[in-house]
Protein backbone atom coordinates (compact mmCIF):
# COMPACT_ATOMS: atom_id res chain seq x y z
CA UNK A 1 0.00 0.00 0.00
CA UNK A 2 1.41 3.37 -1.10
CA UNK A 3 1.47 5.81 2.32
CA UNK A 4 1.52 9.50 2.00
CA UNK A 5 1.35 12.11 4.97
CA UNK A 6 -1.34 14.42 3.02
CA UNK A 7 -4.53 13.26 0.06
CA UNK A 8 -6.20 15.94 -1.27
CA UNK A 9 -9.16 15.35 -3.26
CA UNK A 10 -10.59 16.47 -6.51
CA UNK A 11 -8.72 19.18 -7.80
CA UNK A 12 -10.72 21.79 -8.94
CA UNK A 13 -9.58 25.59 -7.68
CA UNK A 14 -9.97 24.77 -4.48
CA UNK A 15 -8.19 20.78 -4.20
CA UNK A 16 -5.09 22.38 -6.79
CA UNK A 17 -4.86 25.75 -4.19
CA UNK A 18 -4.91 23.15 -1.32
CA UNK A 19 -1.90 20.86 -2.91
CA UNK A 20 0.24 23.62 -3.91
CA UNK A 21 0.10 25.42 -0.59
CA UNK A 22 0.75 22.06 0.85
CA UNK A 23 3.37 20.92 -0.94
CA UNK A 24 4.87 24.87 -0.46
CA UNK A 25 5.34 24.18 2.86
CA UNK A 26 7.47 20.55 2.23
CA UNK A 27 4.60 18.43 2.79
CA UNK A 28 4.31 14.88 1.29
CA UNK A 29 0.85 15.57 -0.51
CA UNK A 30 -0.57 13.56 -3.11
CA UNK A 31 -3.43 15.34 -4.94
CA UNK A 32 -6.40 12.79 -6.45
CA UNK A 33 -8.91 13.75 -9.39
CA UNK A 34 -12.09 11.05 -10.58
CA UNK A 35 -11.79 12.86 -14.01
CA UNK A 36 -9.17 14.82 -16.32
CA UNK A 37 -7.20 17.99 -14.77
CA UNK A 38 -9.12 20.76 -16.01
CA UNK A 39 -12.47 18.95 -16.48
CA UNK A 40 -15.59 20.35 -17.08
CA UNK A 41 -17.89 18.62 -14.91
CA UNK A 42 -17.30 20.47 -11.84
CA UNK A 43 -17.28 24.68 -11.44
CA UNK A 44 -13.75 25.61 -11.68
CA UNK A 45 -13.52 25.73 -15.68
CA UNK A 46 -14.26 28.26 -18.24
CA UNK A 47 -12.35 31.92 -18.44
CA UNK A 48 -13.48 34.44 -15.76
CA UNK A 49 -14.62 34.90 -12.12
CA UNK A 50 -15.36 37.93 -10.15
CA UNK A 51 -13.36 38.81 -7.65
CA UNK A 52 -14.47 41.67 -5.56
CA UNK A 53 -15.22 42.75 -1.79
CA UNK A 54 -18.54 44.06 -1.74
CA UNK A 55 -20.36 41.67 0.40
CA UNK A 56 -23.33 42.01 2.58
CA UNK A 57 -21.30 40.58 5.49
CA UNK A 58 -17.98 41.72 6.91
CA UNK A 59 -16.36 38.43 7.70
CA UNK A 60 -16.68 37.90 3.61
CA UNK A 61 -15.07 41.22 3.28
CA UNK A 62 -12.41 40.63 5.39
CA UNK A 63 -11.92 37.02 3.58
CA UNK A 64 -11.52 38.69 0.13
CA UNK A 65 -9.05 41.76 1.92
CA UNK A 66 -7.12 37.97 2.45
CA UNK A 67 -7.68 37.04 -1.64
CA UNK A 68 -6.83 39.81 -2.72
CA UNK A 69 -2.92 40.03 -0.44
CA UNK A 70 -2.89 35.88 -1.48
CA UNK A 71 -3.50 36.23 -5.54
CA UNK A 72 -1.42 38.39 -5.92
CA UNK A 73 1.55 36.75 -3.44
CA UNK A 74 0.77 33.83 -6.13
CA UNK A 75 0.83 35.86 -8.89
CA UNK A 76 4.89 36.90 -7.74
CA UNK A 77 5.63 33.39 -7.10
CA UNK A 78 4.61 31.98 -10.41
CA UNK A 79 4.75 35.23 -12.77
CA UNK A 80 1.59 34.32 -14.35
CA UNK A 81 -1.33 37.77 -14.38
CA UNK A 82 -4.04 36.15 -13.31
CA UNK A 83 -6.57 39.09 -11.70
CA UNK A 84 -7.13 41.90 -13.36
CA UNK A 85 -8.92 45.41 -12.15
CA UNK A 86 -12.61 46.31 -13.63
CA UNK A 87 -13.98 48.54 -11.29
CA UNK A 88 -17.46 47.00 -10.09
CA UNK A 89 -21.04 47.75 -9.16
CA UNK A 90 -23.61 46.25 -7.14
CA UNK A 91 -26.95 47.27 -7.81
CA UNK A 92 -30.03 46.59 -4.59
CA UNK A 93 -33.46 47.00 -5.92
CA UNK A 94 -35.78 47.45 -3.51
CA UNK A 95 -36.60 44.33 -3.20
CA UNK A 96 -33.05 42.75 -2.77
CA UNK A 97 -32.95 39.98 -0.17
CA UNK A 98 -30.02 41.67 1.48
CA UNK A 99 -30.43 45.70 1.27
CA UNK A 100 -27.63 47.92 -0.21
CA UNK A 101 -27.24 49.41 3.59
CA UNK A 102 -25.54 45.89 4.59
CA UNK A 103 -22.94 46.27 1.76
CA UNK A 104 -22.41 49.79 2.62
CA UNK A 105 -21.89 48.38 6.79
CA UNK A 106 -19.56 46.14 5.15
CA UNK A 107 -17.58 48.21 3.70
CA UNK A 108 -17.43 50.67 5.82
CA UNK A 109 -16.53 48.91 8.88
CA UNK A 110 -13.86 46.99 7.23
CA UNK A 111 -12.18 49.89 5.60
CA UNK A 112 -12.56 49.22 2.30
CA UNK A 113 -12.84 52.30 -0.57
CA UNK A 114 -16.39 52.59 -1.88
CA UNK A 115 -19.10 54.68 -3.62
CA UNK A 116 -22.93 54.56 -2.82
CA UNK A 117 -24.49 55.22 -6.27
CA UNK A 118 -28.28 56.68 -6.58
CA UNK A 119 -30.05 55.69 -10.09
CA UNK A 120 -28.45 59.38 -11.17
CA UNK A 121 -25.31 58.46 -10.59
CA UNK A 122 -25.03 55.16 -12.49
CA UNK A 123 -26.57 56.06 -15.63
CA UNK A 124 -23.17 58.36 -15.32
CA UNK A 125 -20.63 56.12 -14.26
CA UNK A 126 -22.40 53.18 -16.52
CA UNK A 127 -24.38 54.02 -19.30
CA UNK A 128 -24.84 51.19 -20.30
CA UNK A 129 -27.35 49.89 -17.97
CA UNK A 130 -31.01 51.28 -18.05
CA UNK A 131 -31.31 51.51 -14.27
CA UNK A 132 -34.98 52.37 -13.07
CA UNK A 133 -35.67 54.85 -10.56
CA UNK A 134 -34.98 53.48 -6.97
CA UNK A 135 -32.36 50.95 -7.34
CA UNK A 136 -29.23 52.31 -5.49
CA UNK A 137 -25.75 50.26 -6.27
CA UNK A 138 -22.03 50.61 -4.45
CA UNK A 139 -19.13 50.74 -6.85
CA UNK A 140 -15.85 48.93 -5.40
CA UNK A 141 -13.11 50.62 -7.70
CA UNK A 142 -10.69 47.43 -7.32
CA UNK A 143 -13.09 44.86 -8.48
CA UNK A 144 -12.15 42.57 -11.44
CA UNK A 145 -11.82 39.38 -12.87
CA UNK A 146 -9.65 36.21 -12.02
CA UNK A 147 -8.69 34.02 -15.06
CA UNK A 148 -10.10 30.52 -14.04
CA UNK A 149 -8.69 27.74 -16.74
CA UNK A 150 -5.29 29.73 -16.17
CA UNK A 151 -5.57 29.63 -12.35
CA UNK A 152 -6.25 26.46 -11.99
CA UNK A 153 -3.70 25.04 -14.36
CA UNK A 154 -0.99 27.26 -12.73
CA UNK A 155 -1.87 26.50 -9.15
CA UNK A 156 -1.38 22.68 -10.30
CA UNK A 157 1.37 23.25 -11.97
CA UNK A 158 3.58 24.67 -9.11
CA UNK A 159 2.20 22.50 -6.84
CA UNK A 160 4.16 20.09 -8.72
CA UNK A 161 6.93 22.04 -9.01
CA UNK A 162 7.25 21.80 -5.34
CA UNK A 163 7.02 18.49 -5.02
CA UNK A 164 3.33 17.30 -5.24
CA UNK A 165 2.26 14.25 -6.83
CA UNK A 166 -0.96 14.76 -8.94
CA UNK A 167 -3.11 11.79 -10.73
CA UNK A 168 -5.75 12.47 -12.52
CA UNK A 169 -8.44 10.23 -13.88
CA UNK A 170 -8.08 8.32 -10.51
CA UNK A 171 -11.47 8.32 -8.50
CA UNK A 172 -11.80 7.38 -5.19
CA UNK A 173 -14.15 5.11 -4.41
CA UNK A 174 -14.05 4.69 -0.69
CA UNK A 175 -12.62 5.81 2.78
CA UNK A 176 -11.85 4.00 5.77
CA UNK A 177 -10.45 5.26 9.40
CA UNK A 178 -7.61 3.26 11.09
CA UNK A 179 -5.97 4.32 14.10
CA UNK A 180 -3.22 6.00 11.98
CA UNK A 181 -5.09 7.85 9.71
CA UNK A 182 -7.22 7.00 6.12
CA UNK A 183 -7.21 4.59 3.80
CA UNK A 184 -8.72 5.56 0.16
CA UNK A 185 -9.17 2.69 -2.25
CA UNK A 186 -8.52 4.56 -5.86
CA UNK A 187 -8.55 2.97 -8.89
CA UNK A 188 -4.95 3.03 -9.22
CA UNK A 189 -4.38 1.08 -5.86
CA UNK A 190 -4.80 1.76 -2.00
CA UNK A 191 -3.73 4.56 -0.38
CA UNK A 192 -2.89 5.23 3.17
CA UNK A 193 -2.66 9.05 4.21
CA UNK A 194 -2.33 10.69 7.98
CA UNK A 195 -5.35 13.25 7.01
CA UNK A 196 -7.31 13.72 4.15
CA UNK A 197 -8.66 16.85 2.55
CA UNK A 198 -11.56 16.81 0.70
CA UNK A 199 -12.24 19.52 -2.08
CA UNK A 200 -14.84 17.05 -3.77
CA UNK A 201 -17.66 19.39 -4.13
CA UNK A 202 -21.02 17.48 -5.26
CA UNK A 203 -19.62 14.35 -4.91
CA UNK A 204 -18.47 14.89 -1.28
CA UNK A 205 -21.41 12.76 0.66
CA UNK A 206 -20.67 10.04 -2.12
CA UNK A 207 -17.49 9.34 0.28
CA UNK A 208 -18.76 11.04 3.85
CA UNK A 209 -22.51 8.69 3.71
CA UNK A 210 -20.45 5.29 4.18
CA UNK A 211 -18.99 6.61 7.71
CA UNK A 212 -22.04 7.74 8.83
CA UNK A 213 -21.34 11.83 8.12
CA UNK A 214 -22.62 13.98 5.10
CA UNK A 215 -23.48 17.89 4.43
CA UNK A 216 -26.76 18.88 3.13
CA UNK A 217 -26.19 20.14 -0.55
CA UNK A 218 -28.73 21.75 -3.44
CA UNK A 219 -26.40 20.37 -6.14
CA UNK A 220 -27.89 22.21 -9.76
CA UNK A 221 -26.05 23.14 -13.39
CA UNK A 222 -25.43 26.70 -13.91
CA UNK A 223 -25.20 28.10 -17.16
CA UNK A 224 -23.43 31.33 -18.29
CA UNK A 225 -24.23 33.08 -22.11
CA UNK A 226 -21.96 35.04 -24.05
CA UNK A 227 -23.65 37.85 -26.30
CA UNK A 228 -21.95 39.80 -28.97
CA UNK A 229 -22.52 44.29 -28.56
CA UNK A 230 -23.17 45.54 -31.44
CA UNK A 231 -20.74 48.05 -30.21
CA UNK A 232 -18.25 45.93 -28.03
CA UNK A 233 -15.71 48.66 -27.70
CA UNK A 234 -18.49 50.07 -25.18
CA UNK A 235 -18.00 46.97 -23.63
CA UNK A 236 -14.31 46.98 -23.17
CA UNK A 237 -12.67 47.16 -19.89
CA UNK A 238 -12.03 50.57 -18.83
CA UNK A 239 -15.42 51.76 -19.77
CA UNK A 240 -17.32 48.46 -18.59
CA UNK A 241 -17.23 46.91 -14.86
CA UNK A 242 -18.22 43.93 -13.48
CA UNK A 243 -21.82 44.00 -12.40
CA UNK A 244 -24.01 42.30 -9.57
CA UNK A 245 -27.76 42.67 -9.96
CA UNK A 246 -28.79 41.59 -6.16
CA UNK A 247 -32.57 40.90 -6.11
CA UNK A 248 -34.94 38.00 -5.61
CA UNK A 249 -33.48 36.61 -8.74
CA UNK A 250 -29.48 37.18 -8.93
CA UNK A 251 -27.77 38.06 -12.25
CA UNK A 252 -24.12 39.39 -12.75
CA UNK A 253 -21.78 39.80 -15.73
CA UNK A 254 -18.68 40.91 -17.20
CA UNK A 255 -16.80 43.08 -19.79
CA UNK A 256 -15.33 41.69 -22.92
CA UNK A 257 -12.08 39.72 -21.78
CA UNK A 258 -10.33 37.92 -24.89
CA UNK A 259 -12.90 38.45 -26.89
CA UNK A 260 -15.93 40.69 -27.97
CA UNK A 261 -18.57 39.02 -26.07
CA UNK A 262 -20.38 39.89 -23.06
CA UNK A 263 -21.01 37.11 -20.61
CA UNK A 264 -23.61 37.48 -18.08
CA UNK A 265 -25.53 34.33 -15.77
CA UNK A 266 -28.52 33.99 -13.36
CA UNK A 267 -27.02 32.70 -9.75
CA UNK A 268 -28.79 29.57 -8.36
CA UNK A 269 -30.52 28.18 -11.48
CA UNK A 270 -32.37 25.89 -9.38
CA UNK A 271 -32.39 23.49 -12.52
CA UNK A 272 -31.88 20.49 -9.39
CA UNK A 273 -30.16 17.30 -10.78
CA UNK A 274 -27.66 14.24 -9.36
CA UNK A 275 -24.43 14.46 -10.47
CA UNK A 276 -24.73 11.50 -12.85
CA UNK A 277 -27.95 13.19 -13.97
CA UNK A 278 -26.26 16.32 -15.60
CA UNK A 279 -26.91 16.77 -19.28
CA UNK A 280 -24.68 19.95 -20.21
CA UNK A 281 -27.84 20.90 -21.83
CA UNK A 282 -28.64 24.34 -21.11
CA UNK A 283 -31.74 25.30 -19.75
CA UNK A 284 -34.29 26.83 -22.75
CA UNK A 285 -36.69 28.55 -19.71
CA UNK A 286 -32.67 30.20 -18.08
CA UNK A 287 -31.52 31.16 -21.08
CA UNK A 288 -34.81 33.01 -22.35
CA UNK A 289 -34.83 34.53 -19.00
CA UNK A 290 -31.55 35.81 -19.00
CA UNK A 291 -31.59 37.24 -22.81
CA UNK A 292 -35.11 38.79 -21.38
CA UNK A 293 -33.38 40.79 -18.96
CA UNK A 294 -30.18 41.84 -20.72
CA UNK A 295 -32.31 43.16 -23.53
CA UNK A 296 -34.09 45.15 -20.61
CA UNK A 297 -31.45 46.14 -18.05
CA UNK A 298 -28.14 45.92 -20.72
CA UNK A 299 -30.10 47.30 -24.35
CA UNK A 300 -26.53 47.05 -26.12
CA UNK A 301 -25.94 43.70 -24.69
CA UNK A 302 -26.74 42.15 -28.84
CA UNK A 303 -27.24 38.83 -29.35
CA UNK A 304 -26.08 35.64 -27.25
CA UNK A 305 -23.63 33.71 -28.98
CA UNK A 306 -22.86 30.67 -26.93
CA UNK A 307 -23.70 29.09 -23.27
CA UNK A 308 -21.73 26.82 -21.48
CA UNK A 309 -23.16 25.24 -18.21
CA UNK A 310 -21.23 24.46 -14.84
CA UNK A 311 -22.23 22.77 -11.27
CA UNK A 312 -23.69 24.26 -8.41
CA UNK A 313 -23.10 22.88 -4.82
CA UNK A 314 -24.98 24.55 -2.13
CA UNK A 315 -25.39 24.30 1.60
CA UNK A 316 -28.37 25.44 3.14
CA UNK A 317 -27.18 28.74 4.05
CA UNK A 318 -24.42 29.59 1.10
CA UNK A 319 -22.04 29.49 3.08
CA UNK A 320 -18.69 27.52 2.93
CA UNK A 321 -17.22 24.49 4.46
CA UNK A 322 -14.06 25.00 5.75
CA UNK A 323 -13.04 22.20 8.50
CA UNK A 324 -12.54 19.21 10.27
CA UNK A 325 -15.84 16.71 9.12
CA UNK A 326 -17.53 15.93 13.14
CA UNK A 327 -16.30 12.88 14.79
CA UNK A 328 -13.46 12.62 11.78
CA UNK A 329 -10.92 14.65 12.56
CA UNK A 330 -8.78 13.11 9.96
CA UNK A 331 -10.72 14.43 7.58
CA UNK A 332 -11.32 18.06 6.43
CA UNK A 333 -13.88 19.73 3.98
CA UNK A 334 -12.97 22.69 1.91
CA UNK A 335 -16.50 23.41 -0.03
CA UNK A 336 -17.19 26.79 -1.87
CA UNK A 337 -20.86 26.93 -1.83
CA UNK A 338 -20.86 28.23 -5.42
CA UNK A 339 -18.96 31.62 -5.42
CA UNK A 340 -15.24 30.79 -3.64
CA UNK A 341 -13.34 30.59 -7.28
CA UNK A 342 -12.09 34.78 -5.86
CA UNK A 343 -11.54 33.16 -2.36
CA UNK A 344 -9.53 30.12 -3.96
CA UNK A 345 -5.34 31.33 -3.24
CA UNK A 346 -6.69 31.74 0.60
CA UNK A 347 -9.25 29.24 1.00
CA UNK A 348 -5.85 26.89 0.02
CA UNK A 349 -4.21 28.41 2.25
CA UNK A 350 -6.36 28.02 5.25
CA UNK A 351 -6.93 24.19 4.53
CA UNK A 352 -3.76 23.98 4.15
CA UNK A 353 -3.33 25.58 8.02
CA UNK A 354 -5.55 23.11 9.19
CA UNK A 355 -4.31 20.15 8.16
CA UNK A 356 -0.69 20.62 9.47
CA UNK A 357 -1.49 23.11 12.22
CA UNK A 358 -5.15 22.66 13.11
CA UNK A 359 -5.68 26.11 13.52
CA UNK A 360 -5.71 29.46 11.21
CA UNK A 361 -5.09 32.78 11.60
CA UNK A 362 -8.09 33.53 9.34
CA UNK A 363 -11.80 33.62 11.06
CA UNK A 364 -13.75 30.61 10.14
CA UNK A 365 -16.74 30.87 12.77
CA UNK A 366 -19.08 30.81 9.68
CA UNK A 367 -17.73 28.17 7.82
CA UNK A 368 -17.91 25.51 11.01
CA UNK A 369 -18.91 22.01 9.23
CA UNK A 370 -21.01 21.77 13.00
CA UNK A 371 -23.29 24.77 12.48
CA UNK A 372 -27.19 24.17 13.00
CA UNK A 373 -27.67 25.03 9.34
CA UNK A 374 -25.74 21.84 8.45
CA UNK A 375 -27.77 20.00 10.89
CA UNK A 376 -30.99 20.29 9.18
CA UNK A 377 -32.32 16.66 7.03
CA UNK A 378 -30.54 16.70 3.50
CA UNK A 379 -32.90 18.86 1.46
CA UNK A 380 -35.14 17.87 -1.94
CA UNK A 381 -32.35 17.45 -4.51
CA UNK A 382 -29.12 16.81 -2.57
CA UNK A 383 -26.10 14.87 -4.00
Amino acid sequence: MEHVDHVVVGLGALGSATAYQLARRGADVLGLEQFELGHVRGASHDTSRIIRRAYERPEYVRLADAAYRDWAEFEEVSGEHLVTRTGGVTFCPPTAPAPLADYLHSLRVCGVEHEELDAAAMRELVPQFAVPEGVGAVWTADSGIVHANRSVAALQMHARMFGARLRDRCPVTSLQEDADGVVLQTAQGPVHAGLVVLCTDAWTNRLLAPLGAQVPMRVMQEQVTYFKPDRPAEFEIGRFPIWIWEDQVCYYGFPCFGEPTIKAARDVSEVLMGTDERTFVPSPTRFDELRAFMATTLPGSGVPLRTVTCQYALTPDRHFVLDSVPGHPRLHLGLGAGHAFKFTPTMGRVLADLATTGSSTEDLSLFRADRPALRDPMPVGAA
